[in-house]
């Protein structure tokens, strides 16, 4: 599963879930069983050109309307901005989706 994440940092041990617009790096992170097993960062979203399952942002009041106009779910994390909670929380189904 590939999930992709607006990040504050290249520095995946500094980095933290941001508003998109202040997105320094997208983070693609591969999950699979449960773990990261890959993270390849771009500097913008649309350099993507392989399918992802969902994106993380830290508000419904973002402007997401670009990836559900290509019917790609996303999910808010209001409280987490560490990876790692970020992830936890989406492995044990703690985020919500953005319906608008």
């Amino acid at each position: 599963m590939l999930i992709l994440m607006p990040l504050d940092s290249e520095d995946l041990e500094q980095a933290k879930l941001c508003k998109i617009e202040e997105a320094k790096k997208w983070g693609l992170f591969d999950l699979q069983e449960g773990k990261v097993k890959k993270v390849d960062l771009f500097d913008d979203w649309q350099e993507i050109d392989i399918f992802f399952d969902c994106v993380i942002v830290t508000s419904k009041l973002e402007y997401v309307w670009p990836f559900k106009e290509q019917s790609i779910p996303v999910l808010e994390a209001p409280m987490q901005r560490e990876i790692d909670d970020v992830i936890e929380a989406f492995l044990f189904k703690e985020l919500y989706e953005v319906e608008n």
